[in-house]
């Protein structure tokens, strides 16, 4: 085992909130797990009958209206963030690396809530693959 994955090992697993309606969604889930050979994700679907967000300490909307991920220490992350530590964590952390650079951090954050926020919209629009906001489930505050 290399000095590196001794040193992540504490970051891991990362366990990613996430909306098991959204099309999106569900294809980066699929893509990610392919790729996490090393097992360092889980998923929740946010979206599963009987979630219960309380348990993270948020609502349901607050957390339908951003990703987040949650560390093993039980502290939270959120919107790009969670992305870059989910490709780390598959060994990829060089594509989205650029995303955490001081300049580009704030640009990429901000068009990430811009998404976040569009979301539901594009849902519905079929950008994702047909209606799945019509119950409410993926509102966005």
């Amino acid at each position: 085992m290399r000095h590196q994955d001794t040193a992540q090992q504490g970051s891991y697993p990362l366990t990613l909130l996430i909306d098991g309606a959204c099309p999106l969604c569900k294809r980066e889930v699929a893509w990610l797990s392919r790729r996490d050979r090393r097992e360092r994700l889980r998923f929740v679907d946010i979206a599963e009958a009987g979630f219960d967000a309380s348990i993270y300490g948020k609502s349901q909307d607050e957390l339908m209206g951003s990703i987040h991920a949650v560390m093993p220490d039980g502290d939270l992350v959120t919107g790009v963030e969670v992305f870059r530590r989910a490709y780390r964590a598959i060994g990829l952390g060089w594509i989205i690396a650029p995303t955490a650079w001081p300049v580009l951090r704030q640009l990429f954050d901000a068009l990430y809530r811009v998404f976040a926020k569009l979301r539901p919209m594009l849902q519905r629009k079929g950008a994702g693959g047909g209606d799945n906001c019509h119950s409410g489930r993926c509102k966005a505050n």
